[in-house]
């Protein structure tokens, strides 16, 4: 199951307390302070899986405590520290606070390593407060508390291109032709019920990531049809391919609405290059092919079937000189 927003309360380990302790040996009834510090507590860190999808672990996994650090011992023996807690997230993965909304870090590559809730500092034993003129102290210090906070995971996927459309427009026999991604086809509205990845090699040149997204409707920023609850997953793209079923009854009217739909969620989305594709043309007869390609002749438009391939590669290519333009 596709899961891109959870809940989790986290809490870092309370420091240890340190100890009070005076030195007791043969010979030596009055030695002097040796009580060890408290061990530190353990922090929660989040880190990246790069073999996680979803955030789907985190319903059931809502509640995550990192060890406390254990409180210091005689003999001047400090407490062990409490294990740190690794929470692995998918790239792609803001975190908020639930309390004030505010965005304290995402994980987006391997390597992203993010401490949200550092564990308490242990406290010192009394042999740490001995002096020349204070030789058998009996101060000592409690461990700091750790932090607790409820937290808000958001996953954006990272790919390279979005792909929308209505629903129905055919992103999903597309992605399929285009990449090593399988995903269900059928010939209804909202077939495709979550994003789907797909990785693109291009020819020797190199590769990169399209994304599908349940088919868009009118209104969907305010929460119709699927199209909210995705639309944040083509926010990171570099370029952005519209689909437009030529054997729809309005075509370009179809196409307006996804650009008002885009515009309505963020408007940053229309700043990024577009490629527009016309598919279906293996159904359409010539008299409507040709009324369509009269709506369109103001802009650039590719003509292709997903179902039959033809003119898939062109588009391929168009895509590829897109992304390498905007490497540059």
């Amino acid at each position: 199951m596709f899961v891109d927003q959870a809940k989790i309360w986290i809490a870092s380990g309370h420091g240890g307390s340190g100890c009070v302790s005076f030195r007791r040996e043969k010979y030596m009834p009055k030695g002097g302070p040796d009580g060890g510090d408290g061990g530190d507590g353990g922090s929660v860190i989040f880190i990246c899986d790069p073999h996680m999808r979803s955030l789907y672990d985190f319903t059931r996994r809502k509640h995550i405590r990192a060890q406390r650090g254990e409180h210091g011992k005689g003999a001047n023996k400090s407490g062990k520290n409490g294990r740190d807690v690794e929470i692995k997230v998918p790239a792609g993965t803001q975190l908020y606070s639930d309390e004030t909304g505010e965005l304290i870090g995402e994980i987006t590559t391997d390597q992203d390593r993010l401490v949200v809730a550092k564990g308490g500092k242990g406290g010192r034993g009394n042999a740490r407060f001995a002096t020349a003129t204070h030789q058998a102290p009996r101060e000592w210090e409690q461990g700091q508390l750790g932090q607790e906070m409820h937290i808000l995971l958001e996953l954006k996927l990272i790919a390279d291109v979005g792909l929308v459309g209505l629903p129905n427009a055919g992103k999903s026999t597309l992605l399929s032709r285009l990449s090593n991604a399988r995903p269900k086809v059928a010939d209804y509205p909202f077939t495709t019920l979550q994003p789907n990845l797909g990785v693109v090699h291009y020819k020797d040149a190199g590769a990169f990531v399209i994304a599908d997204i349940p088919g868009l409707i009118e209104g969907a920023h305010e929460g119709k049809g699927l199209g909210l609850e995705f639309l944040r997953h083509i926010e990171r793209t570099k370029v952005l391919v519209f689909l437009v079923d030529m054997a729809s009854e309005t075509p370009w009217q179809d196409f307006q609405t996804l650009i008002s739909e885009l515009e309505s969620h963020d408007l940053s989305l229309l700043q990024k290059p577009r490629i527009v594709c016309l598919n279906k043309i293996d159904v359409v007869d010539q008299n409507s092919h040709a009324a369509v390609m009269r709506e369109f002749e103001s802009i650039a438009v590719h003509q292709l079937s997903a179902v039959t391939g033809d003119g898939v590669e062109r588009v391929l290519d168009t895509i590829w000189r897109a992304l390498q333009a905007e490497s540059k």
